[in-house]
């Protein structure tokens, strides 16, 4: 139930939004290691930054992060930072920062602050597509699996924290996009897709577009 601080969890959501965990870990601790605080981040050259990012692509998130700290530290005020009470709670807040969605949003809070905010990251959506052996590409059904994962944190709003990061986990470790470790799942015996003898048929994808045909002669 401990409030743990907002700002090595925000680095780390942001990095993971396009990249797998095993690349993003080294670079998340050189991170921390060059900016240990969010008035380091905030106050560092835009090179500096853009230099800690160098591998990780997608640059436009560095900017972002950039950009981000300098505003929560006129926010929250340079004497407050390193006291997660100060950081804001509030979904909307986080909304409103660059490159802040709901899902990333929802797992800096539930991390933070044990917040009962839903999230639905690749890992969460393989998952749950699996759990319910459901028929479209995920992507196409996005508020029905929004409401899915929503459920999930209704039935134990106390523990937000520790669902969140199960459902991370279980996507990452066990629920793989390849040979998935059925054999170790929790979920096995409610699962349709195990069910079906063929878990990797899911998640559905989208059908490839057929190539334009063109009458020669």
């Amino acid at each position: 139930e401990d409030n743990l601080s907002p700002y090595g969890i925000w680095i780390a959501e942001v990095m993971l939004q396009q990249t797998q965990l095993k690349v993003v870990l080294p670079y998340w601790q050189r991170w921390m290691e060059t900016f240990p605080s969010l008035k380091a981040l905030a106050t560092a050259e835009e090179q500096l930054v853009l230099l800690q990012w160098q591998g990780l692509g997608y640059y436009s998130r560095a900017r972002r992060l950039h950009a981000s700290a300098q505003n929560l530290l006129k926010q929250i005020g340079p004497d407050a930072v390193g006291n997660p009470q100060h950081w804001p709670r509030d979904l909307d807040a986080w909304l409103e920062l660059p490159g802040i969605g709901p899902s990333t949003a929802g797992g800096i809070l539930s991390s933070a602050f044990n917040s009962p905010l839903a999230i639905l990251d690749g890992n969460v959506r393989r998952v749950l597509a699996r759990l319910q052996a459901h028929p479209r590409p995920p992507m196409r059904a996005h508020r029905l699996f929004w409401s899915w994962s929503e459920a999930l944190i209704a039935a134990v709003p106390e523990r937000g924290r520790d669902l969140n990061q199960a459902l991370m986990d279980l996507g990452a470790t066990v629920c793989t996009p390849r040979s998935p470790s059925c054999d170790r799942c929790p979920w096995q015996l409610h699962c349709a897709a195990y069910a079906s003898g063929d878990p990797c048929r899911w998640p559905v994808t989208e059908a490839p577009k057929p190539l334009p045909f063109q009458v020669i002669g």
